[in-house]
């Protein structure tokens, strides 16, 4: 999304002509008056900030032999809002396979961390963090989005409206590294942490192109100040979302059958790689479809743009795993079952396997109640499993970041396979039942049904 700056221009009535200059003066200023009161009137909600909250016990995180590779990013809602037995449901799912479970500081299930300077407030953020803890995840943190009166808001106020469009002004940039040290000291069993959010706000209106320059100031003041907290903990960005346009739009270093990569993205990802004091990941996101058209040629062959940019940013940067915050497949309002879904949410997981990805996080669009929630891991205020949730297990279990990804035979291409020495998943991305010999052994599959079999000595 390319934001806008979201300010508009106010207007003034008309004076009427025939009235007396004296009038006149006291018509003028009266409206100086209200104007100006207009002008100072804070705008969004008004926060409570609580006495100083002690920090959160998290335990330590499981120990894993591989780093898991998958993962989940928490959203406006999740477990911690339900009720004990569902939250509880929930977090036994999730923890089933330990797996890396993402949290932003503000926004999407967080209030604001810091409603006045140095004035903290960290019960939303806690209560997340506590859930991560409890489901047995292994946690990230992402440093996105910005207190109110780092981005030219009101202290001690929120302006939600604003939250996703705005970054923090340059002069504040040193009180939001400063923050980020504060989460970091808080939150000890972080240790890997995303600078800000699709470059929010760093977006230059009159280039018409992304401020790279000013996100990589303040990534580097982030860094600094992280490193600072603790060594070991792992810092990376720069989290572009990466848009393309259809095939036959211009040329691009990055293009397929599915589309060009818009060479304004791979410029600020080439300015960052340049010019950050350091990173331990580079981390990127982005969608198989454009804002005009669907997912081509078709939804399953474009998932090929997310091994394609990996293997760009590989060559790019080649010291740094490469990392993906958010992935999208699915145009809205499709009507795409369940099934469906899964199917090429399984097909996009295994050209990050297959590409060499280190992380993939799942934006998990959980709804507050019970009601119909595609996509979901579980179904809200119940706690039942849903097919998502099956399918980032099992590649938690199958397919960590260490494994030996391997490509078994199809006798039918519309059946897409990928294994590793002991197991395979496969996926029929088709509406319509079939079967096919994969890996030596005959399967039938429905449609857009995923099996998983046993490979080699364990077969």
């Amino acid at each position: 999304m390319i934001p806008t700056n979201g300010r508009h221009a106010q207007r003034r009535s008309p004076w009427p002509i025939a009235l007396a200059a004296g009038v006149i003066a006291l018509v003028l200023v009266a409206g100086i008056m209200i104007y100006a009161g207009s002008r100072t009137k804070a705008s969004g909600e008004q926060n409570t900030i609580p006495p100083s909250q002690a920090a959160p016990t998290l335990a330590q995180p499981p120990v894993t032999e591989d780093w898991p590779r998958w993962g989940v990013t928490h959203t406006q809602y999740s477990a911690d809002q339900e009720v004990k037995q569902v939250r509880d449901r929930a977090a036994n799912m999730l923890g089933r396979e330990p797996m890396l479970q993402n949290q932003h500081i503000m926004g999407w299930g967080a209030g604001n961390p810091e409603p006045s300077p140095g004035k903290y407030d960290f019960r939303d953020l806690d209560r997340r963090m506590k859930l991560v803890s409890d489901s047995r995840g292994i946690p990230i943190i992402t440093l996105c989005c910005a207190p109110d009166w780092m981005r030219g808001g009101t202290a001690g106020r929120t302006d939600w409206t604003k939250n996703a469009t705005t970054a923090p002004r340059r002069e504040h940039f040193d009180d939001y590294a400063k923050l980020a040290a504060t989460v970091a000291r808080r939150y000890p069993t972080v240790k890997h942490f995303m600078v800000w959010n699709e470059f929010k706000g760093f977006w230059n209106q009159a280039t018409n192109t992304w401020d790279a320059e000013s996100y990589t100031e303040l990534y580097n003041k982030v860094y600094d100040a992280l490193k600072q907290v603790n060594s070991e903990i792992k810092v990376g960005g720069p989290y572009v979302p990466i848009d393309h346009h259809a095939p036959t739009a211009g040329t691009s270093p990055v293009s397929g059958s599915w589309g060009t990569v818009d060479r304004r993205v791979l410029g600020a990802i080439e300015y960052w790689i340049q010019n950050k004091k350091g990173a331990d990941f580079i981390v990127v996101d982005g969608a198989t479809m454009t804002r005009d058209q669907p997912p081509t040629p078709d939804e399953f062959s474009a998932t090929a743009k997310f091994s394609a940019i990996t293997a760009w940013l590989r060559q790019q940067a080649p010291d740094l795993p490469v990392w993906w915050a958010e992935y999208y497949m699915e145009p809205e309002n499709t009507g795409w079952t369940e099934e469906r879904t899964a199917a090429v949410q399984a097909t996009a997981m295994m050209e990050f396997a297959k590409s060499g990805v280190t992380t993939a996080l799942y934006w998990n669009p959980h709804k507050k109640d019970e009601r119909e929630c595609h996509g979901c891991l579980w179904v809200p205020g119940r706690g039942d499993e849903m097919p998502m949730a099956g399918l980032l297990s099992g590649f938690v279990k199958w397919f960590p970041a260490g494994v030996k990804v391997e490509q078994p035979t199809s006798s039918d291409p519309k059946v897409r396979v990928l294994g590793q020495p002991e197991q395979m998943v496969m996926v029929n991305t088709t509406n319509a039942a079939l079967t096919a010999t994969v890996d030596g052994k005959q399967f039938t599959f429905g449609p857009y049904e995923i099996k998983w079999s046993p490979r080699g000595t364990t077969s």
